[in-house]
């Protein structure tokens, strides 16, 4: 998908702060986001919407009169998916007060993880960035929110335990980009096929991932039982189409996060009726927040994009991100006063207790010990026209998850 800004709109864009309100900000302290996306080159399939929905949900925090009295600014700029250009942005929005920090590139994340820890502000890391930063003790400072791509896989495959009456003896295909993204699910399905007695092979396609074929032909040989898909944006689309191609049943198809709807209906609608995804957030309209975001910011006049994105999947990411990011500074304010501080911040991060969002998304927790958020995800089916829910809300396997996790984390201690 190719980004829907405007040259004459970047300049605007990303001077800083995308809320219409912008004298009344000015006339009170402001908390500061760093919210910086690849808007033109890698990830550019997915940051217009999330971004949007970011910035849509602090404009709706500002019109219902912020919290405790503070109002929050984004400053949004575009880092090109490159590392050291996402470390000048960091340290110009440090300059200028940003406490919270989200890059949604797991290159530019990586870069920043060692500044955070050192300059103690937080860096949100939502389905991107290490897996390892779950871990608290280690990395004070970063919170993926989220569950993890460790804990994505761990969903499906607990998923596919459940309603086939278990894993042993099935033969898993794990299709996925040639890129550190695509390989990262294999130490837990390598564990979880010892453990389970699956037969489990990698399939791997050279980025970008327009070119599928030969793999899928590989794939209709090995005749799996179940088949994770495990790219983004358009090599999803090929994964899915291949697939067919290769008459593979929609049904026995399972995806990481990145297949939406959209995805779907430039596929064709019928053509993978059946196919499932795990997901984090609810898709859609048909939720008290983004119904609030409708009246209360598109209705003013101010919303951050075009209304028509409004419930899209990646547009409901960045919403839930912004969501968990605020709770944490209603807490630290609530608890520890303004002006609010990254270790202010940080702490009331780790007083999250069972964020009830009404399924919005999984209840949260977030301690000192885990900043995952407790990894729940659920499972959703394909039905021509959107995605239906097929399981609860619920973690899975995370006894491996954050086996892995631990080992990781211990290395980068070490300085591996």
């Amino acid at each position: 998908m190719k980004t829907m800004f405007k040259k004459g709109m970047l300049g605007a864009l990303f001077a800083t702060a995308a809320f219409a309100a912008a004298p009344a900000l000015q006339a009170q302290e402001t908390v500061k986001f760093g919210l910086f996306h690849d808007f033109t080159k890698v990830y550019t399939f997915v940051a217009d919407e999330f971004s949007q929905g970011q910035r849509d949900y602090l404009t709706l925090i500002n019109e219902e009169g912020g919290i405790k009295g503070q109002k929050f600014e984004a400053i949004v700029r575009d880092h090109g998916n490159e590392p050291q250009r996402g470390l000048e942005l960091y340290n110009r929005a440090r300059e200028e007060g940003a406490i919270y920090f989200m890059f949604l590139s797991t290159p530019v994340a990586n870069a920043v993880v060692p500044r955070a820890l050192q300059d103690k502000v937080v860096l949100g890391t939502p389905l991107h960035g290490r897996g390892d930063t779950m871990v608290g003790e280690t990395f004070p400072y970063v919170f993926p929110m989220m569950a993890s791509y460790w804990s994505q896989a761990a969903r499906l495959l607990k998923y596919v335990e459940d309603t086939q009456g278990g894993l042993k003896g099935k033969k898993i295909a794990h299709v996925h980009i040639d890129t550190p993204f695509g390989r990262e699910p294999l130490p837990i399905l390598e564990k979880l096929a010892q453990q389970k007695s699956f037969e489990l092979r990698s399939f791997a396609y050279p980025s970008p991932g327009n070119e599928q074929s030969a793999v899928w032909s590989d794939v209709r040989r090995y005749r799996p039982d179940f088949v994770l898909i495990w790219g983004a944006g358009n090599s999803q689309m090929v994964s899915v189409r291949e697939a067919v191609r290769n008459g593979i049943d929609p049904a026995k198809i399972l995806s990481v996060v990145w297949l939406t709807e959209t995805d779907m209906k430039n596929i064709g609608e019928s053509t993978a009726i059946g196919a499932k995804r795990v997901e984090v957030v609810q898709p859609g309209r048909d939720h008290p927040i983004i119904q609030r975001i409708l009246d209360k910011v598109y209705k003013a006049g101010k919303g951050a994009g075009p209304e028509a994105r409004v419930g899209n999947t990646y547009y409901n990411y960045g919403v839930a991100d912004m969501v968990i990011a605020t709770e944490g500074a209603k807490l630290a304010l609530e608890k520890l006063g303004p002006p609010l501080t990254g270790e202010k911040l940080k702490a009331g991060m780790e007083m999250i207790r069972n964020l009830d969002t009404k399924g919005f998304m999984p209840p949260v927790t977030i301690t000192p010990q885990d900043h995952q958020g407790g990894g729940q995800a659920r499972v959703s089916q394909w039905d021509g026209k959107a995605w239906v829910p097929v399981s609860d809300w619920a973690a899975a396997y995370q006894d491996v998850v954050w086996e892995e996790a631990r080992a990781s984390a211990a290395k980068f201690s070490q300085g591996k």
